[in-house]
Order: C-alpha cells, then structure tokens, then sequence
C-alpha cells in the first residue's frame, strides 16, 4: 500500500485551515462538475466538498488526514441542517454575533462523538467564530490586528475593500497601499520562516525554491488592483477577520437550501489519497479536487500519485489542483494520458480571488 509523504512529515494534531483558502468558483468550473458526478476531495475545512455538492455531484468522498480537519466539516453539516442561514454565518464567523456557543449547542447532538469531543473542548474558538480557529487564520490574525496596522490605518484598509475600477484601484494601490512600509512588512511576515513557524507546517516547504515572500507580493499586487477587492471573502477575512458582502462559494445564500437537502452525498474518510485510491477501484471517479498536496511531495512521488489517480479516474474525467510555491504539472511521461487544459486554468487563474497561489492547474484523463 502506497503511503503518503506528507503524513510522515507534517503535523496533524490540531486545525491547520477552519476554512478552505481555496476559491471554489474556480474550481468548480475548472472540474466542469456534471449532476451525478462521483467527486474526490481533500478535506481541510469541508467547504469545497460542500460547494461540489451545490453543483449537483451525486457523490463527495472527502479525504483527509487529520481529525481535527474533519471535525471542522462535521461541525458545518450540522450547522446546516440544525441552523438557519443567517446563523450559519455567524456561528462561522462571517457575521458578528454574542450567541455562537447557543448556536453550537443546536448543532452538537447531530455531531459523531469525535467531533462532539473535539469541540467541547473548544469553546473559545466556537465563541471567536469557527471559521477563524486554524493555524493559517491565526496567521491571518496576528497580521491583521498587530502588524498591518504599522503601515497602515483602518480607514485606509477600508478604503482598500470598498474597491472600485480597475484605474481607481491601480491609483490607489500605487499612492496609498504600496508604500516602503507596506513592502518591507510583507517581505518579513510573509517569509518562509515566519510563514513556517506561524502559518503552514515548516515541511510543507520542503521542495519549495526562491524567496517566498516575492512570489506572494506579486500576486497580492493582482488581487488588490487586477481583481475588485470588493468582491472578495478571503482578503476581507484577512484585513478585517470576518467576510464582507461577498463570500466564499459554499456560504451564499443561493447554495445553503442546495447543502441542506444533499448532505447526505458527502461521505467523510480519515484517509490519505494513496490510501483511498488503494481501496477504490479503477475507473470509479469523475472529479479530483486536489488542493496543494502535490507540493508536499518529492517530484517521483507526484508522478507515483498522478499514475494512480490516472486508474481510478474515468475517461473524460478531470483533477485540478494549486501551486502555491513548488511547482507541479503533468510530465511529459503522460501526456498519452493526461491532457492540460492549459488555456482553460490560465483564464480561471487570472480570477481566483485566493490569491497566494502561483499557478491552477487542470487536465483531463484520456
């Protein structure tokens, strides 16, 4: 049986993401779901297993190695079905609220009894907003509430997330934002040390080359002047905590009626890809979300992984996956059996409002 590399090296003891730092808009399109899709996901928070779900997949198998990951999912298909929608968002933390330990208390019975567990042992994160309890959102916090502040105020950050045209915020970015403040403060925070030690687990960047922060900067500049900041949950989390108007795929309002009624799709394994895929079968899946995880692993080991996802998959199905820093893309080994969808996920890319990643890779089983 093969095993996975990450699970050797990283650690898996507590909540990495309580969200998915993923734009699921791009992912559904990039992976074309179709109703009845049978859908493999990576786990993290849950929240792009519960969007394929909103897209009509007949079936999400969502993998993951950490129980505390699942956890975190587990809590939110509760949340669906014992909570109305407004409260959802506040017992995520997209809202203020005073009364997410009562909201949880709704939610606990329908929960398994490890995440039961798990979370009673948790209430300050309940009462902070479960969307805010992972290592990366206390990443995402520290910048937010002590270092961005350095540089610059609360209503410069504002005027930031009230957007506009595209020449409005390229003038903005270049008089008000980008200043040698702003671009020093990135440089540190957003090292690979300080990245390492604050935000993702230090092995995750194993196979990663060049400065970090460099590659991070320049797609931020895109985000804040290419991209509208209006309309985007994931920087509003990371400049204020909380989402603005905009949110995330799986949490609007046309989608959570859609969750509510299929929930029952999502079946939830404490397994790794390798380990599942072992298991699975040929030619039994249409989908592949991927996430990162190919960056985790030594160039053979990806190739290995890619090999196997190739049996597994059916003809006409598709996997897409991130770079965020270590780059991964089919090799020419398997071009009679993987096909790039190159133009496609270069248009995608060029609007994911996640923004810290390098490259959105799809391609096609033949």
């Amino acid at each position: 049986m093969q095993t996975s590399e990450a699970a050797r090296h990283a650690d898996f003891s507590a909540i990495r993401y309580a969200q998915c730092w993923e734009d699921a808009d791009i992912l559904v399109e990039g992976l074309n779901v179709q109703p009845g899709d049978t859908c493999l996901s990576i786990g993290s928070a849950g929240d792009n297993a519960l969007a394929l779900v909103a897209a009509g997949a007949g079936r999400v198998i969502v993998l993951d190695l950490n129980p505390a990951q699942m956890a975190c999912l587990d809590l939110r298909m509760a949340a669906y079905q014992a909570l109305d929608y407004p409260e959802l968002l506040e017992l995520i933390g997209s809202r203020p609220s005073r009364r997410r330990r009562t909201l949880y208390r709704r939610c606990r019975p329908i929960l398994s009894i490890d995440a039961r567990r798990f979370w009673d042992a948790h209430g300050a994160s309940i009462d902070a907003g479960i969307g805010g309890a992972g290592k990366f959102e206390h990443y995402f916090a520290i910048f937010s509430r002590r270092v961005l502040p350095l540089v610059h105020r609360r209503a410069t950050i504002q005027r930031l997330l009230q957007g506009g045209g595209r020449a409005t915020r390229l003038h903005f970015y270049e008089k008000k934002w980008n200043t040698i403040g702003w671009r020093l403060l990135f440089q540190v925070f957003f090292s690979r040390f300080v990245m390492g030690r604050l935000g993702r687990d230090p092995s995750f960047f194993r196979y990663v080359e060049g400065r970090v922060a460099d590659r991070i900067l320049f797609r931020t500049r895109h985000a804040l002047t290419e991209l509208n900041p209006a309309d985007n949950p994931y920087l509003h989390w990371i400049l204020t905590g909380c989402h603005g108007a905009a949110l995330p795929r799986a949490l609007r309002k046309e989608h959570f009626q859609t969750i509510r009624e299929n929930l029952h799709r999502i079946e939830c394994h404490l397994l790794s890809v390798e380990q599942y895929l072992d298991q699975a079968g040929e030619n039994v899946i249409d989908r592949f979300n991927l996430s990162d995880i190919f960056e985790y692993m030594a160039e053979e080991n990806y190739h290995r992984l890619l090999d196997r996802i190739c049996r597994s998959g059916r003809p006409g199905g598709r996997l897409a996956y991130w770079n965020m820093l270590a780059p991964r893309h089919r090799p020419a080994s398997m071009a009679d059996r993987l096909q790039p969808l190159d133009e496609l996920a270069h248009r995608l890319f060029l609007k994911d409002k996640a923004f810290f990643y390098n490259a959105f890779i799809v391609e096609a089983i033949r």
